[in-house]
């Protein structure tokens, strides 16, 4: 991508009759460059409407990224579960593909009571699983694991790092506010967030930086964690500091805002963005 682009997590809550058609057009005049298909409780977007969704986003000149199911477990130990979590990230991926979604993500597994090196092991070979399906039917988009916003989630930025050398077509998906969170605040300033960016660029390249999918909120925690998410102003997260140290780099794709006021935070973020 040519710039850092800002957009809604979901349909914006001030469209007309929300629903995807619709949110599109009112992501541009919002003055927004994204938006993100929220498939996180179901798809959704009905196949034989994708084409429309791709469309439409592409006569506005909108970005279409795409969060997956929060059903999603590639730790677990019920092989039921295991299988019917590739068969979800198989689905979503394919129907955001079918939207003209350049990016998917998802939260990948829960530790339970696994070492983090166990669960990786898990997590490596069923993801495996899911992209050699993907692959064999022709789907290229990028599937990301998201960073885990609760302590007992996977994963930190060292095990996106390791999961994306590893599995081909395969990148992380950065949520600031949840590197904050599950440190219980330390990642939470500029030298921090500075470091997750070398961290980034040393472990898969320089193109790494020109191709995020990342998210931003603001964010209630404690030592567990991830609590909720919250608007900027109600929050300590340091969202200035990060917006600093994505300019400073110079980093390209899509910041995605998850506040519960979507658009407006969104706007605040883009806005504080070009004023550094």
């Amino acid at each position: 991508m040519h710039k850092l682009n800002f957009g809604t997590a979901g349909i914006p809550l001030s469209t007309p009759d929300r629903t995807t058609l619709n949110g599109i057009p009112h992501v541009k005049k919002l003055g927004l460059d994204s938006m993100e298909l929220e498939f996180v409780r179901a798809i959704n977007i009905k196949e034989d409407k994708a084409h429309l969704v791709k469309a439409l986003a592409k006569q506005h000149d909108v970005i279409l990224t795409c969060h997956g199911q929060y059903w999603v477990n590639l730790n677990a130990k019920d092989p039921a579960v295991a299988t019917a979590s590739i068969q979800r990230i198989v689905d979503a991926a394919t129907r955001a593909y079918e939207c003209g979604a350049w990016s998917i993500c998802f939260h990948m597994a829960f530790y339970l009571k696994d070492t983090h090196e166990q669960a990786y092991e898990n997590i490596k070979a069923n993801l495996k699983t899911a992209m050699n399906q993907l692959k064999n039917v022709g789907i290229p988009i990028t599937v990301r694991p998201e960073t885990g916003g609760k302590v007992n989630q996977f994963s930190d930025i060292d095990g996106l790092i390791k999961l994306s050398q590893e599995v081909e077509q395969v990148l992380p998906c950065i949520d600031w506010a949840h590197h904050c969170a599950r440190t219980n605040g330390k990642v939470n300033n500029y030298t921090e967030f500075k470091n997750i960016l070398i961290k980034l660029e040393k472990g898969l390249g320089k193109d790494m930086l020109n191709n995020m999918h990342m998210h931003i909120e603001g964010i209630k925690y404690n030592e567990k964690g991830e609590q909720s998410h919250l608007i900027f102003k109600e929050s300590d997260f340091k969202y200035q500091e990060a917006l600093k140290a994505l300019k400073e780099f110079n980093v390209k794709g899509v910041l995605t805002c998850e506040s519960p006021n979507i658009e407006e935070d969104a706007l605040i973020a883009k806005k504080t963005y070009e004023k550094i």
